[in-house]
């Protein structure tokens, strides 16, 4: 079944109301007890790690050795836990046997391809590790690690760039673009490999790329606070990296760099404002995170603790005049009091009238 515990049941739902009819009891019970086997498995696992359905990846073909495969584009299926090595290995020595090996050549980053820099009498092909991608609406459905695993069309994978070329600078240099490719069909599929009909990329501001390594932060410290059974290495690997005094570009310089001044354009406003709140959630998330390492530790541990709660008040001391500064343009009433009383006179002498 590969694990695709969930899907028995949805299968046999076409098959039982046949059985029912013929009154085929023998299947019937069959049936049943193959429905009770999966069941029982799906109630057994804690988490759904367990079952590990596969690894995506983003593979583009470019050059005219690949006839109708030019500029084209495939999400690949491979096994559980597959490492981008391996894929590229592979698919490096298939058509380097093809072509010769002098001729094929791997793009090693993820960055749009620019034919007119390719050489004519090569073949590329550029490999990227991608992701399962929802909507905020979709989550709603997809709450079981099954779920979110199964009947997936859309992957994204991210780039880091800055507007001079690197791929990487300082936070406040520091964009991301969001690619998103939508497949034919849906995995998991007949095919290991599904064409990619639809491209749709988003671009990050700085502000925003930190909006959304905060949000991940917080997320991650949450996860491993109320995780059950709980990790106490995990979790103490989560605070170290969110409050260890050691760590580069934490939150703290985060916070310095885009909260100590009130951004000039209105636009970015909202953007100053969600990351303000992000950090209010990510110092309560911190002290609960704190507070339930203290309930898991033994007393080897008692010093370790200590100095995270040192380096937690350390941090949040300095966060404090960053996260209560707030922009007074958005906290404006929408109507002013007077005209708020004069809305209501207004309605208080029609409503009379008609009384």
């Amino acid at each position: 079944m590969a694990g695709m515990y969930e899907a028995v049941n949805e299968v046999y739902k076409v098959l039982i109301p046949i059985h029912e009819a013929n009154r085929d009891a023998k299947k019937l019970s069959t049936i049943h007890g193959k429905l009770q086997e999966a069941f029982s498995k799906i109630v057994h696992q804690s988490t759904g790690w367990e079952r590990m359905f596969g690894t995506y990846f983003r593979v583009g073909f470019y050059g005219t050795k690949f006839g109708d495969l030019d500029e084209q584009e495939f999400v690949y299926k491979e096994p559980a836990i597959t490492k981008l090595a391996e894929i590229s290995h592979r698919l490096e020595g298939f058509y380097g046997e093809r072509f010769g090996e002098d001729v094929l050549e791997v793009i090693k980053d993820s960055n749009p391809v620019d034919k007119c820099k390719l050489d004519p009498n090569k073949a590329y092909i550029q490999i990227t590790y991608v992701e399962p991608y929802f909507d905020t609406y979709e989550m709603k459905d997809r709450i079981t690690y099954f779920d979110k695993n199964y009947n997936l069309r859309r992957f994204m994978y991210c780039t880091p760039f800055t507007l001079d070329g690197r791929a990487h600078g300082e936070l406040h240099e520091q964009f991301k673009r969001k690619t998103i490719l939508t497949t034919s069909h849906a995995f998991p599929y007949i095919k290991t490999r599904i064409n990619v009909i639809h491209k749709e990329e988003i671009i990050l501001t700085p502000i925003e790329v930190a909006i959304e390594d905060m949000q991940k932060k917080t997320q991650e410290l949450a996860f491993a606070t109320h995780q059950d059974p709980a990790d106490p290495k995990m979790l103490q690997m989560v605070l170290q990296g969110s409050v260890g005094t050691t760590v580069n570009q934490g939150p703290l310089e985060v916070a310095q760099v885009f909260l100590s001044e009130i951004p000039n354009d209105p636009k970015l406003f909202r953007h100053h404002n969600k990351l303000r709140l992000c950090f209010k959630d990510f110092t309560k998330r911190c002290e609960d995170a704190l507070r339930k390492n203290k309930s898991l530790i033994g007393p080897d541990q008692k010093e370790y603790q200590r100095e995270l709660e040192r380096n937690y008040h350390r941090l949040k001391e300095a966060l404090q005049p960053l996260i209560n500064r707030k922009i007074p343009q958005l906290y404006k009433a929408v109507l002013p009091v007077t005209c708020h009383r004069w809305i209501f006179d207004l309605t208080l002498s029609a409503t009379i009238r008609r009384v």
